[in-house]
């Protein structure tokens, strides 16, 4: 069973999203445990399969920092029938990465975060259609005024795809606001890569927004464009995949507390 999770790893430090994306298409195992349960340690709380903890791909025990979270990861293991299917345990995924990664190297990830906030998506404004300048405003404007308010980060918004510098304040405070905890930075580096937007990530670390809204956020001129000339399929397996990740993400943050 290892050997399907391997490919979420490499050396330190990992990118959680990208370590996520490479355990999509892994080879499936048959399922070789009959219960999946939690269990405590001096370490956390521990996913056990038929009472032995399970492990990362780099041997780690696969431990949580919360009850609630073990319990939701252990669900994924419960739920896996005749094979043991990575590509359907998005939150195992992330865990693994954190465990084996984040953890590790944290300062490399929240680096890279922090990088989003310099041109972030919500800052940059269609020029036309006004139907869509509207609902970007709608979706974006109040997520500006948020971090303004609450994180003392103000943000300039343009139209247009031209670079705009943002002010050093802003880009301090908003930084200061990235979480230390390896947990949370996982998350909300998935959530940052997943949408475009750190704000975005951040809104949903401060539950300012849920990941339903956020996701609508993320997508509003994807929407658009859909909503113009129609649907690809196969563009929407690959978003209902993201959206996956980006529960995931969420699950975690929710199940710290």
């Amino acid at each position: 069973m290892r050997d399907s999770f391997t490919r979420n790893v490499q050396d330190p430090p990992i990118d959680p999203l990208e370590a996520a994306r490479r355990a999509t298409r892994p080879q499936r195992a048959r399922r070789f445990y009959a219960s999946a349960a939690v269990g405590e340690d001096d370490k956390g709380f521990a996913v056990l399969l038929d009472g032995r903890p399970a492990k990362t791909p780099a041997q780690q025990p696969l431990v949580a920092p919360t009850r609630a979270l073990a319990e939701a990861i252990a669900t994924e293991w419960a739920n896996q029938h005749d094979v043991v299917d990575p590509a359907h345990m998005p939150l195992t995924r992330l865990s693994n990465s954190i465990i084996d990664g984040v953890a590790k190297a944290p300062a490399p990830v929240a680096a890279q975060v922090a990088a989003y906030l310099d041109s972030d998506m919500l800052c940059y404004r269609a020029d036309a259609p006004e139907g869509l300048v509207a609902r970007q405003a709608e979706h974006w404007d109040p997520i500006i005024a948020w971090a303004r308010d609450v994180l003392g980060a103000a943000f300039i918004v343009s139209r247009g795809v031209m670079f705009v510098a943002q002010p050093d304040a802003a880009l301090r405070q908003a930084r200061a606001a990235i979480p230390v905890d390896p947990w949370r930075l996982g998350a909300m580096y998935t959530i940052t890569t997943l949408t475009g937007s750190a704000l975005l990530a951040l809104a949903i670390l401060r539950r300012r927004l849920d990941v339903d809204q956020a996701w609508r956020a993320a997508h509003v001129d994807e929407d658009w464009n859909m909503e113009l000339w129609g649907r690809d399929q196969m563009a929407l397996e690959r978003r209902a995949f993201r959206f996956a990740e980006m529960q995931a993400a969420a699950v975690l943050l929710e199940r710290l507390d």
